[in-house]
Parts: C-alpha cells; structure tokens; sequence
C-alpha cells in the first residue's frame, strides 16, 4: 500500500489564518494526537495477527500512513497556532493513554471481531475529515483533509478484504460481528478523543473525561451533514454483513443523521 501523497505536497504557502476556525482547530489538534499514535496501535495489531505476515506487512503500511496524517495535522495546527507545541503535547497524551500492547489476542474477541472495528473506525474517521473538508474554507486544511479521508476509505477497503478473509477463516455469525460494531461504537465515549482534545488544548486543569468528551464531541460532530452519515453507513452495514442499500440503510442513515442533531441541540444547550 503506497502512499498516495506527502507532506510536500501540501500547498503550505496557500495558508490563510482569517478563515481558521477556532472550534475546529481544537477538533484538529485532538485528531493530530491520535492519528500520530499510530505506531502503538501497529504494534498491537502486529501482535495479534503474529502468525499472519501478509496482514502485518499491511497493518505496518496503513501505520505509515495513519502516522502522517498525525504530522500533517499537526503542523497546520502549528501554522493556526504558532504557541501549539505539539511534540510536548503528543508526549502528555502517550503518557496518559495508552493501549494493551501486550496484547496477543484480539480485545474484541475474535481476529474477524478486530476488523469489523477496524472497519467502523475508518469509516468514521472518513466521515470526519469529508466533513472538515466541506466546512471549512482554509485552503490548506481542505487539500488535508481531503487527502486524509479519502486514505481512509482506502483503510476500510483494505480492512474489509482482510475481514472477509477471516470470516471464511473462523465464520463469526452476524451477532458476533455486530457486537464488535456495538463495542467500537460505545467506545466513542472512552478516554481516547476526550484526552486527546483534553492535551491538545494543553490544559493544566484537572482531567474530566465527561467534561471533554462533551467539548470535544460539540465540536466534532457540528460539521457532520446528512450526506456523510448517508455515504457512512452502507459502509458499517457491508462490514457487518447486511445489505447495504435496501430500506435499513436509508432507516438507519435517516436515524445516525437524526441522532447527531439531537446531540449537537444537547451538547450546545449544555455549554450554553
């Protein structure tokens, strides 16, 4: 899996700090932390599939790549706030969350289990930065953003080729690949966002998951339209093993898109 494209690339010069926007900086400097933590989440996935060189080279590749999406992040952030010292602050983050390295089996139970997550992760984070890059007007971050999900559904294809694989493999039946997506999805209110974005801001207050995970997902999802939820979930059906364009795919895109305004009404009134 070659890189499609490099930092140089980026069109650095074109910055332009008066359509920065601010809610969205804290949103990119959370993401920078977790995407430049790739190398751990390489190692856990290297250890878990030991016996399979084929997903290890590939799961090493997509690392390279998650990994320069952190550096590329990080260094808009750089640009949209010069006093953001992002090496200091990725250190605080590693520091404070970190993930079952030690691992040699999968924390979902199965190794099928581990992609289906895998799946539903690189199809959210395609979601995010589609949305991003429609939202916002800077023209670097757009070409960033752009680049990053379109890496992503990328991910998910390779992710989903080696699933199938595995389901032929251990042949996990619609209920065990539809509690790794329940469970990927309940994790969303873990540590791993709400202490990125809890580093990024480079606070020295206590740390409060819930107060962080509300600032933090406010700013996140405010971007989302419906048409990311729309092109998102026939993705997590097809991971699954659902049909992906019949009539639950339109119920449960109405129903996704239904949701994150009900949150963002909430999450707004609450930060009132």
């Amino acid at each position: 899996m070659n890189k499609n494209w490099v930092l140089d690339e980026i069109p650095w010069h074109r910055f332009d700090p008066a359509k920065v926007d601010p809610d969205m900086l804290e949103a990119i400097k959370a993401a920078a932390m977790v995407e430049r933590d790739a190398n751990d989440y390489v190692t856990y996935l290297r250890s878990v599939f030991h016996d399979d060189p084929e997903f290890c080279t590939a799961a090493r590749a997509w690392g390279d790549e998650e990994l320069q999406h952190g550096q590329a992040l990080g260094r808009w952030a750089r640009l949209a706030d010069p006093e953001f010292d992002f090496d200091a602050n990725f250190s605080r983050y590693t520091l404070g969350h970190q993930i079952p390295l030690e691992a040699t089996q999968s924390v979902r139970g199965s190794r099928a289990g581990e992609l289906v997550a895998r799946c539903v992760v690189e199809v959210g984070t395609s979601s995010f930065y589609s949305a991003l890059c429609d939202a916002t007007d800077e023209p670097v971050l757009k070409v960033i953003c752009h680049n990053i999900a379109k890496d992503e559904i990328r991910h998910y294809r390779l992710f989903r080729t080696h699933l199938q694989r595995y389901c032929a493999i251990e042949r996990p039946g619609f209920l065990v690949r539809a509690r790794a997506l329940l469970m990927r999805i309940a994790e969303h209110s873990d540590d791993e966002l709400a202490y990125a974005y809890y580093c990024g801001l480079g606070e020295t207050a206590p740390y409060s998951r819930k107060q962080f995970n509300r600032a933090y997902t406010r700013r996140a999802i405010a971007y989302y339209r419906y048409d990311h939820v729309a092109r998102a979930v026939p993705l997590i059906l097809k991971a699954v093993g659902l049909n992906p364009h019949g009539r639950l795919a339109g119920a449960l895109s109405r129903a996704g898109w239904w949701l994150i305004r009900a949150r963002t009404y909430q999450l707004r009134h609450l930060t009132a």
